[in-house]
């Protein structure tokens, strides 16, 4: 995972509602927040009911800050004001939830092109878009892919419920065409259970 030294690293996680972003989220922050990163979350998921009290209790957990907004409110506003309290404190990573689907007219993809471009503003400097992906995912997952790589420039999967019956093999068609490493497997409920992809293992 990528984090650059003296900036305000933003990593973004994408994905459609129900494959675990936010508990992804929690999870990668408190492994960021034991090796010493200071790290604040932004709950962009503003439509789904409960999404930034689920974050909240991810936050006191890990030792995170958390920046929320109103229910309902624009996912970038949130984003941004984590971003600036972010740099204001010298925190050197942002986490930041998105929606996985929106109950508005607005067109999902657009509100995370707007959410990539308020991101990537000084002094956001966004290094990481993982996409979050539900192992049972079949070729659905390569269309969402594709989908989600065209709006926010996806740099990496996150592969979860790796834990159950699903063998996750959706992800060879997403390497295979669009080139995007698999960075991160889920393999349960507890934060020591996300851990780094191993290809060897994966395959094996």
């Amino acid at each position: 995972l990528r984090l650059d030294e003296g900036r305000t690293n933003v990593w973004l996680f994408v994905g459609v509602n129900g494959v675990g972003k936010t508990t992804t989220i929690g999870k990668l922050g408190k492994r960021q927040v034991e090796a010493g990163h200071h790290v604040v979350m932004a709950a962009g998921d503003t439509f789904r009911a409960a999404a930034a009290e689920q974050l909240e209790t991810w936050a006191d957990r890990a030792g995170a800050e958390l920046i929320r907004g109103a229910e309902g409110a624009d996912p970038s506003s949130i984003i941004f004001d984590a971003i600036e309290s972010a740099a204001a404190k010298g925190a050197d990573l942002v986490l930041a939830d998105t929606a996985g689907r929106l109950h508005t007219k607005t067109n999902l993809m657009d509100e995370l092109r707007k959410v990539r471009r308020v991101a990537s503003k000084e002094p956001g400097h966004v290094t990481e878009v993982l996409l979050v992906l539900d192992a049972t995912t079949g070729q659905n997952g390569l269309q969402q892919a594709r989908q989600f790589t065209e709006a926010t420039e996806v740099t990496g999967v996150v592969l979860t419920k790796l834990d159950g019956s699903a063998k996750g093999g959706i992800v060879f068609a997403i390497h295979e065409d669009l080139g995007i490493p698999v960075k991160l497997v889920g393999l349960g409920e507890t934060a020591e259970d996300l851990v780094d992809f191993d290809p060897d293992e994966f395959v094996e």
